[in-house]
């Protein structure tokens, strides 16, 4: 048994290409004009704010949405989309305007059979990568929309700023009557609460196997 996890593993060893592109995963295909019609107002309206040079907004949107669709850095992108620089400085650009807060939420408010509702998953899975910039904002906002897909892994992993305020509230409300109780009472009530916010913190590392099957 122990010859043939070796045999494995340096069989693995032997196919693995690190320059190989990482693997889709959702399905992608370049922006629809339908797509890009109900996508281009808020994109327009975050890239007057931002000092980037003219160019070719949905062609960016294509590159920026085909990485999304992966796991993989940047510079995975395909040269046919562009140079993986340039296009993760628009993102940043755009990110910083507060585009995915925008698209989120008119994704949120979309009626069924918008346009909007078929980028339901790159632009839930740009919004994660937009998390390393924006941080809570968009965990917070995601949470509140139930867009669970914009969340960097399962929500039981993740921060829940909204519950963790509940709780605090909770614990201070409850303060006056703990001094009537018997002291290992009030400890053991202390103790799961403080528990509770840890838990509602969220990880501070989520495996990359648990990512790897959120979608």
């Amino acid at each position: 048994m122990r010859r043939i996890t070796i045999f494995l593993v340096i069989l693995w060893l032997f196919s693995y290409n690190s320059e190989m592109p990482a693997p889709l995963r959702i399905p992608h295909t370049l922006l629809s004009d339908a797509e890009w019609a109900a996508l281009s107002p808020y994109v327009l309206r975050a890239s007057r704010g931002s000092r980037g040079r003219p160019c070719d907004h949905r062609a960016r949107f294509d590159a920026i949405f085909r990485v999304a669709a992966t796991d993989g850095p940047w510079h995975e992108l395909p040269e046919s989309h562009g140079k993986p620089d340039t296009v993760s400085r628009y993102f940043r650009r755009l990110t910083h305007q507060g585009l995915w807060e925008h698209l989120l939420l008119a994704l949120a408010a979309a009626p069924k059979g918008h346009p909007l509702k078929n980028l339901l998953g790159p632009i839930c899975r740009a919004a994660r990568r937009a998390i390393r910039l924006r941080g809570f904002r968009i965990i917070l906002l995601a949470r509140r929309l139930e867009l669970k897909r914009a969340l960097p892994g399962p929500p039981w992993m993740c921060p829940d700023p909204d519950l963790s305020e509940k709780l605090f509230d909770l614990q201070l409300a409850r303060l006056p009557t703990i001094r009537g109780w018997p002291k290992q009472r009030a400890f053991t009530w202390l103790r799961a609460m403080r528990k509770c916010l840890t838990v509602v913190a969220g990880r501070r590392y989520i495996p990359r196997a648990l990512k790897a099957c959120w979608p």
